[in-house]
């Protein structure tokens, strides 16, 4: 082997080794940004350890105009849930966002535009959180309001911009309708097999595509009781790890 040749196959390692480094920077960044139960700063939480069969039902993106069939739902079924909301749309529907409150249900910040909070400067993380807690605060929601990031992703300026304002993240551990389109009894079925105590269940019930899991809610709630689970806000469900 002469010395080109050997100066040609050390470059070619290097330059392997740094496209491997690169790739395994990658995953981790991606894992890491998608991650349920970690972030990089502030508290996180997917799901409540305790042995009380309790459960959280969550939905995301609203509120639209399916907000009155959904209230009426739950009202016939006695149960009180968390809707985390996006700030441009309690705007635009503040009288839907006022009536999910005086049904005494929980409303939380999913950002104002709903965009993806990675690679985000921090001024834009604060102008994201902050324009919708003003909007949820304008629809008569008192006391801490919680957070979860579009998608679950989040990687350095939303986690710090968090911690730094004593912000909890709410992420979820029974998701029986993201990105996909089941029938309202696999979404049944889904929820009923994954759900434990202290379980926080996410569900999208809004827009046209929501149709579903508009179907689905009575079943749904129906079949967790008669596994005798009871429902609770977020709040309510945080509040049991201090017993």
């Amino acid at each position: 082997m002469n010395a080109k040749t050997g100066t040609r196959g050390r470059w070619s390692k290097l330059l392997a080794a740094f496209v491997a480094l690169l790739l395994l920077a990658a995953l981790g960044l991606y894992q890491l940004m998608n991650a349920r139960t970690f972030q990089v700063a502030g508290e996180l939480v997917n799901r409540v350890a305790t042995d009380e069969k309790v459960v959280a039902l969550t939905f995301d993106d609203g509120p639209d105009e399916h907000t009155p069939e959904i209230l009426d739902l739950l009202a016939e079924q006695g149960v009180r849930a968390t809707f985390f909301v996006i700030g441009s749309k309690v705007e635009a529907q503040p009288q839907a966002a006022r009536a999910l409150v005086a049904r005494g249900h929980q409303l939380a910040n999913h950002t104002y535009t709903h965009r993806r909070m990675v690679f985000v400067s921090a001024a834009t993380v604060a102008d994201e959180v902050q324009r919708t807690d003003a909007a949820i605060r304008r629809a008569g929601q008192r006391g801490e309001i919680l957070f979860r990031p579009p998608t679950g992703k989040k990687l350095l300026a939303l986690p710090l911009y968090l911690a730094d304002h004593h912000r909890r993240t709410v992420m979820w551990d029974v998701e029986p309708d993201s990105g996909t389109t089941p029938t309202p009894a696999e979404i049944v079925t889904t929820v009923r097999e994954k759900t434990e105590p202290g379980s926080i269940i996410l569900l999208h019930p809004w827009y046209a595509t929501g149709r579903n899991t508009r179907a689905a809610l009575r079943g749904l709630i129906s079949g967790l009781r008669e596994e005798g689970y009871r429902f609770v806000t977020v709040s309510e469900l945080l509040a049991l790890r201090s017993r």
